[in-house]
């Protein structure tokens, strides 16, 4: 088995990678530059934290026009990163490309790092959206491409605590882009909880 990891520089997909080298798995990471805000951030971060980590050096796609078109809180400075946070269409085409790149490489598998559904703010973050885009992508490339979602069962909590114990550092999770987290985006937000929860 080998897969793809759509990776961001951020602690969720950094983990997967952790976990894969952990078991030996074969994996291929991937980033995708769909003209978000924090891009250059989240690259430059990703690469480094791969580097520090002894993971596979990151391969980065260019769809910054993706973006520039279709404009959100994520790819729009004047747009709430919070409130208008939703891009519509953008996780069906991370697990395009993802899969294009997977066939390319003869990978069986796409990994993406998705928490448990209460903490799915929008629709293509669900299990019922991945195993329709599954049906999709197999009927687009002529051979079955699993989604894995190693995370689906964690809050963030629980990915925080396990990062934690694999010494996982230095990923960022801002969708500003700006070296000081903000604070009050999604992503941000997801770190402010309570170990209760």
């Amino acid at each position: 088995m080998s897969f793809v990891n759509l990776v961001s520089g951020g602690l969720d997909s950094t983990l997967v990678g952790v976990m894969a080298k952990e078991d030996h798995i074969d994996h291929f990471p991937l980033f995708i530059d769909y003209g978000q805000r924090a891009a250059n951030k989240e690259w430059a971060t990703c690469q480094a934290v791969h580097k520090q980590l002894g993971l596979p050096e990151p391969t980065k796609m260019d769809l910054s026009g993706f973006g520039r078109v279709i404009v959100s809180g994520l790819t729009n400075a004047e747009k709430d990163v919070k409130n208008e946070a939703f891009t519509p269409g953008r996780n069906l085409m991370f697990l395009l490309m993802g899969s294009a790149y997977a066939y390319q490489l003869g990978a069986s598998s796409i990994a993406i790092g998705l928490l448990a559904e209460q903490f799915s703010l929008f629709p293509d973050q669900r299990p019922p959206f991945l195993a329709q885009a599954e049906v999709a992508i197999e009927a687009a490339m002529g051979r079955r491409i699993k989604v894995l979602t190693p995370l689906i069962e964690f809050g963030k909590a629980d990915v925080v605590r396990l990062a934690n114990e694999k010494s996982v550092s230095g990923t960022y999770s801002c969708h500003t882009g700006d070296s000081q987290p903000c604070g009050r985006c999604i992503a941000c937000l997801e770190f402010q909880f309570n170990e209760g929860e």
